[in-house]
């Protein structure tokens, strides 16, 4: 199973910006699809998280101003950002977590390699 996160780049303060995330490989269903972030000299911390009957949680700082979806068809989620602040600058990373590949609960989560957003003007 891998993980390819793409979208990130540049943008305003007040901004938009839209990240993706694919997972590839033998997936039989993924529970939730996630987004973290880390930025310089902290810790990673969760954005927004989305299962796959709908329910969505999201970090404090991002509430109201991120969306999260996902096809789960396609097992791809999407992460749109708006308002962006330049706190909200940081790696951006998607996880799958409760991955069941070729008939078998995995063990463990899964990573994709991370995008950089960056808010400044």
């Amino acid at each position: 199973v891998q993980l390819q996160a793409s979208g990130g780049g540049l943008v305003q303060p007040g901004g938009s910006l839209t990240l993706s995330c694919a997972a590839s490989g033998s997936i039989d269903s993924i529970n939730a699809m996630r987004w973290f972030r880390q930025a310089p000299g902290k810790q990673r911390e969760l954005v927004a998280q989305l299962t796959s009957d709908g329910n969505t949680n999201y970090g404090d700082s991002v509430r109201g101003r991120f969306t999260i979806s996902r096809d789960n068809a396609k097992n791809r989620v999407y992460l749109q950002m708006g308002s962006l602040k330049p706190e909200d600058t940081a790696i951006y990373y998607c996880n799958a977590l409760g991955v069941k590949v070729l008939g078998h609960w995995a063990t463990y989560d899964y990573w994709g390699q991370g995008t950089l957003v960056t808010v400044s003007s």
